[in-house]
């Protein structure tokens, strides 16, 4: 497993040139879930979404994504694929709840809403004979009804840092929530599985068609198990929540506990969890992770892969499909969530 959580970003990201680092601001909040809950307007709680534009709460596998959107909010235009997370929210003493709004990563401090950073990752050690996702390829990783660290023991890679500044993400990983405010903002993190089976494209719980190596640092060249041989890149999202509006000690609980909750409920953090739906444009990116062309070791930015700035990429965005307050307020989260308590 890749357990480097914010340290491994910050360093990997200034040492390794054979990676794929990518600003995506946000698409849409919205109450949908087009894995979970397919063809559903108005999912049981809400995300925030990133990517293409032809995102809907349908998402049949046999669409091109990249041939029915016309943008994308991610800094690769021709990444067309869709990521999102739930959303976390502040609760008050007066057991109202607030929308946690995110910002942007260093360098993409302009992106709308702070969005997602998103990261493809080969293993360190021998980056070739990576093979790249197919069309109809999509995936998760996090189980939103844990509750402890037994009942995510199963989806490894997730992990929060508290943010002393922006730029210090080498210490203070938790796998729950933070117990204590943290004076930048609380980064979450999510490092998708690396191993595919190689036949499936997807599977019941969008997870076990996936797996971790089964034992060693997939970073440093840990094998695949027999029964998922196939190396992918390996996904991970970066959040940042901008929690500084609410470090102040008579906003937190009486008792001393920790205020924040995500949108399903969950007050502990081990149920956060991080969905993917593949859409690059035709081979763009198997290009990227070959070396046909001499292209790894040219930098974050491959030289097989269009750019676009950040201010190109948020102009494209969507309208909620599910109309109700995300923002104000609340006396329970969207779709009459409460906290687990």
């Amino acid at each position: 497993m890749l357990s480097l959580g914010g340290l491994g970003l910050a360093v990997l990201a200034s040492c390794r040139s054979n990676i794929l680092k990518m600003s995506c601001s946000q698409l849409v909040v919205d109450r949908i879930d087009p894995l979970v809950n397919p063809g559903v307007l108005g999912s049981p709680h809400l995300h925030q979404l990133v990517g293409g534009n032809s995102l809907n709460a349908t998402m049949d596998p046999a669409d091109d994504r990249a041939e029915l959107s016309t943008c994308t909010t991610c800094t690769f235009p021709d990444d067309f694929s869709n990521y999102w997370t739930a959303v976390m929210y502040f609760r008050a003493r007066n057991g109202t709840y607030k929308r946690v709004k995110q910002t942007g990563a260093i360098f993409s401090e302009t992106a709308r809403g702070g969005g997602i950073t998103v990261y493809y990752f080969p293993p360190r050690k021998d980056p070739t004979n990576i093979v790249a996702f197919k069309k109809g390829f999509r995936m998760r990783n996090g189980d939103p009804s844990a509750r402890n660290a037994t009942g995510a023991s199963k989806y490894q890679g997730i992990d929060y840092t508290c943010l002393v500044r922006d730029d210090t993400r080498f210490t203070n990983h938790t796998a729950s929530f933070p117990d204590h405010m943290c004076p930048v903002g609380i980064l979450t993190t999510i490092y998708f599985p690396p191993c595919w089976d190689g036949v499936n494209l997807d599977s019941p719980d969008h997870y076990s068609h996936v797996s971790w190596p089964t034992e060693g640092d997939y970073d440093d060249g840990a094998p695949c198990p027999a029964t998922h041989p196939v190396k992918i890149p390996q996904i991970v999202l970066e959040v940042q929540w901008d929690t500084r509006e609410f470090n102040a000690p008579e906003l937190w609980p009486d008792d001393g506990s920790q205020p924040f909750v995500w949108s399903f409920g969950d007050t502990t953090g081990y149920g956060h969890h991080g969905d993917y739906v593949f859409g690059w444009r035709g081979e763009s990116l198997a290009r990227a992770f070959s070396d046909d062309e001499g292209c790894l070791g040219q930098g974050n930015t491959l030289c097989t892969l269009n750019m676009q700035s950040i201010a190109q990429a948020n102009q494209c965005m969507l309208e909620p499909s599910v109309e109700e307050d995300v923002d104000g307020w609340l006396e329970r989260m969207p779709g009459g969530v409460e906290a687990d308590l």
